[in-house]
């Protein structure tokens, strides 16, 4: 591998730094819509420029693909790379948002790194060997019973207006759990999946680019990565992730 987990973190928790200097004076942010319910700031063109800079600087050999700023280059090897996911939130002044790196080599999720740095939480994983919150391993949750569990998920189903959407299996699902929580990042919710916060994660309509690092950590914690049927694999239009105990009581319902 050309780039370590530590030389990773290095230039992740800088580009936390650059998103930090716009989260701290949010009065002069400049917001602009991609669609109608979809927003791009002054904060995620930096952020993502920054890291396909030091990336190239980093390994010149691999390509790039940002939210931003789409492909280029060698997509084979690549950087999968959302500047902020959870934009929304952060235009808010929120905290839970995130910044998303990922390495994927010939289709398989080598690296990835989550860093939400309002929160100072940076959780990463490294392919067939574990995931790490601020340095520390973490492990999906024991919970055995869907009754007992807290589950989260997400709407961009409906940012996009589809007909399709999340609602009313949010509701079949919600019933039948002891919490629910919608927190704002795809991201983050896959590293609470990986932390044992909470027991099982899904949303539809997302990109790659939104649970790629996610993904890996919440795999290499332990959990289950299926779409809505149960195929293994990262599948960000369908993509359920649970501690891989409650698997067999969601799928039914999804």
């Amino acid at each position: 591998m050309p780039i370590t987990l530590n030389e990773l973190e290095k230039i992740v928790r800088a580009a936390g730094q650059v998103a930090m200097t716009y989260f701290g004076d949010l009065n002069t942010l400049a917001i602009n819509k991609k669609s109608a319910r979809d927003l791009v700031t002054d904060a995620d063109v930096a952020v993502e420029q920054y890291l396909k800079s030091a990336l190239a600087d980093q390994c010149p050999e691999y390509g790039f693909w940002g939210e931003e700023s789409g492909q280029s280059a060698n997509q084979i090897n690549r950087w999968i790379v959302d500047p902020i996911d959870g934009t929304h939130s952060f235009s808010k002044g929120q905290y839970f948002w995130s910044i998303s790196v990922a390495l994927e080599i010939a289709g398989n999720l080598q690296l990835g790194v989550v860093y939400a740095p309002a929160l100072d939480d940076y959780y990463a994983a490294e392919a067939g060997q574990g995931s790490w919150k601020n340095g520390r391993p973490i492990h999906v949750s024991t919970e055995t019973e869907l009754a007992n569990s807290m589950i989260s998920t997400g709407f961009a189903c409906l940012r996009s207006y589809l007909q399709e959407n999340n609602l009313q299996r949010f509701c079949r699902i919600a019933q039948l759990t002891t919490g629910q929580r919608r927190f704002g990042s795809a991201a983050l919710d896959l590293c609470l999946v990986a932390d044992g916060q909470v027991d099982a994660f899904w949303e539809q309509e997302l990109n790659l680019y939104d649970v790629a690092a996610g993904a890996l950590i919440a795999r290499e914690a332990g959990g289950s990565i299926t779409d809505f049927t149960g195929q293994e694999g990262v599948f960000p239009k369908q993509i359920l992730a649970t501690n891989g105990k409650i698997l067999a009581e969601l799928l039914p319902l999804m």
